[in-house]
């Protein structure tokens, strides 16, 4: 029982120097009429090389890239596919005429450590990256490059016990909130754009 307490104290102690105010946040979104006009081409991530990872399981390790819902690998790899995945799900929805490329260039991807999920009181996966949208016949940037922040609270303790069971594991929460935000971006979907506090990296 002390052992217990000592990790939860010693949780809320580093993740309280941490602490802050987050969001789910970009610039306007596309005009709904511009972006049915678009059929989806391709996605394209860059996750950059200068991107610090850490496979440490610390309560908030300092790193850019974070990621412990997959088996030991390449992180950078992992986390690219995440972030494919959930922009390509958001952008299904465009049925036009004209083809396009959606570019996201990653810029931080802080998810939470198994430590973290165990013991800590709460928790937020911290997701930043660029994202704009490409002519794929002349390359032509026909919107962005906007910043979007897709920060999103975490599930710890029992919590996260009871959302795995339910299929809702890390890497199937943060995939489908990027599909959110990318739909809202695009105006194709209900604005997800938000700000909340709690402790995080």
């Amino acid at each position: 029982m002390t052992t217990k307490f000592g990790l939860l104290v010693g949780a809320a102690l580093v993740l309280a120097g941490c602490s802050g105010n987050w969001a789910t946040s970009y610039e306007a979104p596309v005009a709904a009429a511009t972006s049915n006009a678009w059929s989806l081409r391709a996605v394209e991530v860059t996750v950059p090389e200068t991107l610090s990872v850490s496979e440490r399981n610390l309560f908030a390790p300092d790193a850019d890239i974070v990621w412990h819902g997959d088996v030991p690998g390449d992180r950078r790899a992992q986390v690219g596919a995440i972030l494919d995945a959930g922009i390509t799900q958001g952008a299904s929805r465009m049925r036009g005429g004209q083809p396009v490329v959606l570019q996201a260039t990653l810029q931080e991807f802080h998810a939470v450590t198994p430590r973290a999920v165990a013991n800590a009181p709460g928790a937020v996966h911290n997701i930043t990256y660029t994202l704009q949208v490409i002519d794929a016949r002349s390359g032509t940037v026909l919107a962005g490059p906007d910043v979007v922040q897709a920060d999103l609270p975490a599930f710890v303790g029992e919590s996260a016990q009871a959302a795995a069971a339910r299929g809702q594991t890390q890497k199937a929460r943060i995939t489908g909130h990027i599909a959110v935000v990318t739909r809202g971006w695009l105006g194709l979907g209900p604005d997800p754009r938000t700000t909340f506090s709690g402790p995080g990296r």
